[in-house]
């Protein structure tokens, strides 16, 4: 048994406190200096990051390095924050610490996070434990360090920081010492700086209502109808479109320049056997020279790349359920989805015009000439849902069922339309996006016949994810739609394509400003295919305090949620609803979410493993952004 020195444990939070809280209490310079340990920590060796989280935390690594008992550590290290978190908040105190509240509170969700990846539940929750390896670099283990990545370090560089109230801001704002017209004025100002941010930003980037993406567009488009021998007439024909969906990479070759990456993985899908397709239409929102950083986002969703590849093969061979949600488990009669208490999803049509790549329902997406219409099993779920009383609500999706003709897909509206007990009808589509002409005034009008104010709303449900999307055609069919009393809404999913900041308050205005309502912002889902996608949930929080919060309330309207497979979304700016309970070895966090019904009904907690925060800034820093504008994302759990 090791035992602390008294000296240790009668506390040098206040001199340890003192050596966090002098960055803050210098020069506007030193602060500024200080700020850019980011991109320092980008090149950092692992040696390097070791050494600046210890000196974040001394008496922490003096405690690991003179209590030999594992135990014995963790119970003084729990005393060290419980005395911690004393210290912050105890107005009796002799030696009252001088911080600011913020400052408190960041400390205090810090010691609140540390706590918990130090409880031997959560390490038996996990099968691992953080702390041990914690102890173990304080005592020198030579092959400690080797088992972890810099993640690991730096997401302890940072938590060892924050509950020392060591903020990343170094700014202090003062609202209340003024009153009156100039206090107005010099909040006006701080307000402004806030807005000039967002407005700087949004003049770097571009949408399809841009004049030259539109003439691109236009010469690419061109292209493309002279290749299949076709005509102006053809490009407003949903038919043409989906008899020539773009399924092959020669033909794709020939139209717009790949990158070698990009037919790396083309190839690879044909020899898997994993189906792409690309609509003529959206294919020209492509940069015909090749990729860009306005068509990124636009090509990843449809290219699949090496990554995804080679995991859906590795998940064909190991025969791994490719249903991450749970579908199967969720669906009380086949072609229908329940995962709510008062809505189903009614999956009439098992392909789209196109396919994305990271489509949650990729392992029951079929190829577009495969594609079948599921007749009786549809008429057999539209029964089951006349017979549920509770249900008022149906989202009709699939795929995507607009790639039925009209008749099909009204015969099936109207059969639901006619229950009794359903008030509104969802049409869940991405053809706004990927094949807005689908949407012809006769589809249109009769669709409207079934919105009846008072009674039962029709709306539709799509899916924008970047602003070269947004497009003349888009907004005359957007046009349409509104003039005839149906809402739009959008789930937009969150990727590394739009994480960059601000992008999404862009999408936002832009969406708001074309008559779509923004509903959902969706975290990628934890598919190892899908690993190219994937933020950290720390970014998507990041996002909405930071960011969104600086628009209107009326347009950021959309929730960011997590959806938990089988049980549905779990808000994601919740604590209650989920808690970070670990720190693997590669530095990414381990999750654990409680269900959005879990303070009505006993059920079981879901874990999720996220992507490490390191290894997505360090990804940003390759690609040319400036990871000091995200400094503070360590800071969202």
């Amino acid at each position: 048994m090791g035992c602390i020195s008294q000296d240790l444990m009668v506390m040098d939070i206040f001199s340890i406190f003192a050596i966090s809280y002098s960055s803050l209490t210098t020069s506007p310079e030193n602060s500024l200096v200080r700020m850019k340990t980011h991109d320092l920590l980008i090149d950092f060796t692992k040696e390097g990051l070791l050494e600046e989280m210890w000196k974040a935390a001394p008496a922490v690594q003096q405690m690991l390095q003179e209590i030999v008992e594992l135990e014995t550590a963790r119970d003084h290290f729990f005393q060290y924050l419980n005395d911690l978190e004393r210290s912050y908040f105890n107005v009796h105190s002799d030696k009252p610490v001088e911080m600011h509240q913020v400052e408190k509170n960041l400390a205090k969700e810090c010691i609140r996070v540390l706590k918990n990846i130090i409880r031997t539940e959560n390490e038996n929750l996990t099968g691992f434990s953080a702390f041990e390896i914690l102890h173990n670099l304080a005592r020198n283990h030579s092959d400690t360090l080797a088992s972890v990545k810099k993640g690991f370090l730096a997401e302890f560089l940072f938590l060892f920081r924050g509950v020392h109230g060591n903020l990343i801001v170094a700014e202090k704002v003062d609202l209340f010492s003024n009153s009156g017209q100039q206090a107005g004025e010099t909040r006006s100002k701080i307000l402004d700086r806030y807005s000039r941010l967002l407005t700087s930003s949004f003049a770097k980037m571009k949408s399809g209502l841009d004049q030259d993406i539109i003439k691109s567009r236009v010469k690419l488009r061109n292209k493309i109808l002279n290749h299949f021998g076709a005509n102006e007439g053809d490009w407003s024909n949903y038919k043409w479109h989906l008899r020539y969906v773009i399924k092959d990479l020669k033909i794709l070759r020939q139209l717009v320049h790949l990158d070698e990456d990009e037919i790396r993985g083309l190839e690879l899908a044909k020899k898997y056997r994993i189906p792409f397709h690309i609509t003529p239409y959206y294919l020209s929102l492509f940069n015909e020279r090749g990729r860009n950083k306005f068509d990124e986002g636009i090509r990843a969703q449809v290219i699949p790349s090496i990554t995804y590849c080679e995991n859906v093969r590795r998940n064909q061979i190991e025969k791994t359920d490719m249903d991450f949600m749970g579908e199967r488990s969720t669906s009380p009669i086949d072609a229908v989805t329940r995962r709510y208490p008062q809505i189903v999803i009614l999956k009439p049509y098992d392909t789209c015009p196109q396919i994305c790549v990271y489509c949650q329902r990729n392992w029951e997406i079929k190829e577009i000439d495969e594609a079948r219409i599921t007749g009786e099993k549809i008429q057999a779920a539209i029964n089951w849902i006349r017979e549920d009383q509770y249900i008022t609500e149906v989202l009709i999706t699939g795929g995507d069922p607009l790639t039925l003709n009209n008749r099909m897909l009204l015969q099936i509206i109207q059969s639901v339309a006619e229950i009794g007990h359903i008030e509104r009808i969802r049409i869940g589509t991405r053809t706004l996006v990927t094949l807005p002409c689908r949407w012809d005034q006769e589809f249109i009008d009769k669709l409207a016949k079934y919105n009846r104010l008072g009674k039962r709303e029709i709306c539709i449900i799509t899916h924008f994810e970047y602003p070269p999307e947004i497009t003349p055609e888009v907004l005359q069919v957007i046009g349409r739609i509104r003039r005839a009393g149906i809402s739009i809404y959008n789930q937009l999913v969150y990727t590394y394509y739009n994480s960059r900041q601000y992008e999404l308050c862009f999408m936002r205005r832009l969406m708001k400003l074309s008559g779509i309502d923004p509903y959902y912002t969706f975290n990628t889902k934890g598919k190892e295919e899908t690993i190219d996608f994937r933020v950290p949930i720390a970014r998507i929080q990041q996002e909405r305090k930071e960011e969104a919060r600086l628009q209107p309330g009326i347009i950021r309207t959309d929730e960011p949620v997590f959806n938990v497979p089988k049980l549905g979304k779990s808000h994601l700016r919740a604590w209650q609803d989920h808690e970070p309970v670990m720190i693997n070895p590669g530095g990414e966090r381990i999750y654990r979410f409680y269900p959005w019904e879990s303070r009505i009904a006993m059920v079981d907690d879901y874990l999720y493993t996220d992507i490490s925060i390191y290894d997505y800034l360090k990804r940003l820093h390759q690609d040319g952004e400036d990871i000091n504008k995200y400094r503070s994302i360590w800071y969202y759990f």
